[in-house]
């Protein structure tokens, strides 16, 4: 197995806390599949595996990457402005979707879901792009970043991703 990887991830409660049951799922669910599966690796440090701990600081998600033992070994700040559009676009069209599901044809519900993906293959590139310079991943661990990022977002307020 890789060194380059994430082994462990903790949300800060206090400044990422879930809005309710639904949320701390979705959360739960998107921690372990990125554990599951992912490259990680910090520009310029030749040692891992890292744990990496999320915040939120004046409306940045802070990333804070220990190496196993718990020492630090990186923290970069990533502002969410670039990602408001996507993730409220995204939320908004997956409603669609769940809503398609329920009343609408297979057709539809098969355009809603492309659309879906699309959508999250853009909120993809854009945070591998946002990490250039800091951390290489590759496309699948961009997704599933990606998806723990809007799952930090679920059950929140839109006034919140706006």
């Amino acid at each position: 197995m890789t060194e380059h990887r994430l082994i462990a991830i903790e949300i800060d409660e206090e400044t990422l806390a879930a809005s309710g049951p639904d949320a701390e799922h979705e959360r739960r669910v998107a921690i372990f599949d990125l554990i599951e599966s992912n490259s990680f690796e910090i520009e310029g440090v030749a040692r891992g595996p890292y744990g990496l701990r999320l915040s939120l600081q004046e409306r940045r998600l802070v990333f804070d990457i220990r190496s196993e033992d718990g020492a630090p070994v990186h923290v970069f700040i990533l502002s969410m402005t670039p990602f408001r559009g996507i993730i409220r676009d995204y939320f908004m069209i997956c409603e669609s979707y769940y809503d398609a599901i329920r009343h609408s044809t297979p057709h539809q519900i098969e355009a809603i879901d492309m659309a879906r993906r699309g959508l999250h293959n853009e909120g993809s590139d854009l945070l591998a792009g946002r990490l250039t310079g800091k951390v290489r991943v590759n496309f699948d661990t961009s997704r599933r970043l990606f998806t723990l990022i809007c799952a930090l977002h679920t059950g929140q307020t839109r006034a919140n991703v706006r």
